[in-house]
């Protein structure tokens, strides 16, 4: 699937399509949500009133009395105090309209922001291991937290913005119309100045925050990189260069940062003079209607009062701070398109590993494993139809046949394929050309977790959660007992160095096993395999270089006792270690050159002699 053009995303802007999949994620929460709405509806009505009560006790009870004296001070005092229990009546309900309104935002906002969490996560737990070699950690990352907060903020900033300004921008509009609707125009009048302005500033803001989220997911991925990497940083002295690298990926950020910034800055202040030139319009030609009836005497028809002045000054006022918020709606917008362009980029990547309909599982497992004229490349854009000759090919043509409980060790130069073998036979990745079977079954015919739970594996770079040594082992398991890890433990020889440890296998493990040394990490890892109680056993990239000759002699003696009756594929470079395998295949340039036992192998006198004569001589010249 073709990634999407993020700066195509950000020219679009407002996408329908889009905010209708993000809109999607309320479907749980639609009784939540029809309460915000209804409620936005009722702050939305009761906007304008306060200020029309004021225009009523101004015009009713204080202009009176200050024409004539005369009156009955006693009547318009009570009705003043009507007027201003009903104002601060008023008050107390857009305050607990508004309380409610927050409150059902924010709780409904939240549950989003989990639901997309989780899809994202859960999406990227599904797909197959080529997409995270051609995405760093780090644009990842800003997928699950900037992005996601992103839409959030559209959702519980933006939308109910959206509504609840349209609303009273309705609203205010109606009432002015209805009150006097000379001033009301006099006050539209800058309208079509902020419609040029807003769409302006529009296209300025959209390409920002765009701009702004592709150098956040940069740093992103600089920051992860260059935190993974630190021994090897420290190790070469490349602090300085490498904190050069990020300043130039900061600054690049800060940049995007600053114009953004600079574009909303600017639009706020004018869409604020904008509102006070309306303003100022209404106070001029009010204040001439007011003039002039005075000179032709009270009470003339449709002569401005001192409370209509008011109240329009005031609606004016209040008419732009919904066109203000729509125009902060708007910037939530573009980052919520341009986030969700990404988001959904994630969620729509086409899970090329995956599971048939009518998937099979593995009954009565054996253990036997074929590749029939296997060819497999990494690039995905090899095809069956590639070319034998091009380079890209990791694998070509393998034809290999392994007995149920057989031992078969991959020997051969760096490159030569080995690795891929043992990838194919988990279905982490599909080969382009013939079939890998298992049990005389395609793994493209099983289900990945039925197929995956009978094949155990060991890795050189041992990966170690934070958490508990024993969680470490079970992978968070209850199924698993505490006495077969015990058990493991002892097989490996790592359980005395346990419960060593202050709290045994309760011991918490730092991010990665910072705390524990390369060789008991490689220890971990073997015990974790034999938890698992796989029927295929792969242990790859030489597992046990990194341990010392006595560990190495402890894994060896328990790898053997675990091997027996289970089909295992060991991946050597050390060959002493696997002199004792069924069979040894060597492999050269993608392609099986030899197999047999070592024995065999080294009468021979072909490829696997002479590199076990190189090593020896290495090993001789090395003591």
């Amino acid at each position: 699937m073709t990634a999407p053009d993020p700066l195509d995303a950000a020219r679009k802007g407002f996408d329908a399509h889009l905010t209708r999949r993000i809109l999607a994620y309320l479907r749980p929460y639609t009784l939540l949500a029809v309460i915000a709405i209804v409620v936005a509806l009722l702050m939305a009505v009761l906007s304008p009133l306060p200020t029309l009560i004021q225009k009523h006790a101004i015009d009713a009870f204080l202009s009176p009395f200050e024409q004539n004296s005369s009156l009955n001070a006693e009547a318009l005092y009570r009705g003043l105090t009507v007027m201003v229990l009903l104002y601060m009546g008023l008050r107390v309900a857009q305050f607990a309209l508004n309380y409610a309104l927050t409150l059902a935002v924010g709780y409904l906002g939240q549950n989003v922001l989990r639901d997309i969490r989780a899809d994202v996560f859960s999406k990227l737990q599904r797909l197959h291991l080529a997409y995270f070699d051609q995405n760093p950690v780090g644009r990842l990352i800003t997928r699950v937290t900037s992005d996601v907060d992103a839409i959030n903020q559209f959702i519980t900033g933006g939308l109910v913005s959206l509504i609840t300004s349209s609303l009273l921008i309705l609203i205010y509009a109606a009432v002015m119309l209805w009150v006097n609707w000379k001033l009301a125009l006099i006050s539209f009048t800058v309208l079509p100045v902020l419609f040029v302005a807003t769409n302006f500033f529009r296209t300025k803001l959209r390409d920002a925050f765009r701009t702004t989220r592709l150098q956040q997911a940069s740093v992103n991925s600089r920051l992860n990189e260059n935190i993974t990497g630190m021994l090897t940083v420290q190790l070469f002295r490349r602090e300085a260069r490498t904190a050069l690298d990020f300043d130039h990926a900061n600054r690049a950020l800060l940049g995007a940062n600053e114009n953004s910034v600079r574009w909303f800055s600017l639009f706020m202040p004018t869409v604020a003079v904008l509102g006070q030139v309306a303003v100022a319009l209404v106070l001029y030609f009010a204040a001439r209607q007011i003039l002039g009836a005075d000179a032709l005497g009270a009470g003339v028809a449709g002569a401005v009062t001192v409370g209509t002045l008011f109240a329009f000054v005031q609606w004016t006022q209040q008419l732009f701070q919904p066109i203000q918020d729509l125009a902060d709606v708007f910037n939530t917008l573009q980052a919520a398109m341009a986030s969700s362009e990404r988001i959904f980029g994630v969620l729509d990547t086409e899970e090329e590993i995956t599971d048939k309909p009518n998937a099979k599982t593995l009954e009565n497992f054996q253990g036997r494993v074929d590749f029939e004229g296997v060819w497999f490349a990494y690039d995905q854009t090899v095809t069956a139809q590639t070319p034998d000759t091009d380079d890209r090919w990791i694998l070509r043509g393998i034809d290999l046949h392994i007995q149920p409980g057989e031992s078969v060790a991959l020997v051969g130069a760096t490159g030569a394929g080995k690795t891929s073998v043992t990838a194919l036979v988990s279905r982490f990745y599909d080969v382009q050309r013939g079939a890998v079977k298992v049990d005389g079954i395609n793994v493209r015919d099983l289900a990945q977790h039925d197929l995956r739970k009978h094949v155990g594996v060991v890795l050189q770079d041992v990966f170690l959660f934070a958490g508990t040594i024993e969680s470490n082992l079970t992978l968070n398991n209850p199924d698993i007992p505490h006495e077969r890890v015990v058990e493991a433990c002892r097989y490996v020889g790592v359980h005395d160095y346990i419960l060593s440890l202050p709290e045994g296998y309760r011991t918490e493990v730092r991010e990665r096993g910072a705390t524990l040394s390369t060789g008991q990490k490689q220890l971990l890892a073997f015990a974790r395999a034999l938890i698992q109680n796989p029927d295929i056993l792969l242990v790859l990239d030489e597992a046990t270089a990194n341990v010392d000759t006595e560990t190495e002699l402890r894994i060896q003696h328990a790898l053997q006792k675990v091997m027996q009756g289970r089909t295992s594929i060991i991946i050597a470079h050390r060959l002493s270690t696997i002199e004792h395998c069924d069979r040894i295949v060597v492999m050269r340039r993608g392609r099986i050159v030899e197999q047999g036992t070592h024995r065999e192998l080294l009468e021979k006198g072909g490829y696997y002699a002479r590199l076990h004569r190189l090593q020896y001589a290495q090993a001789e010249a090395a003591d």
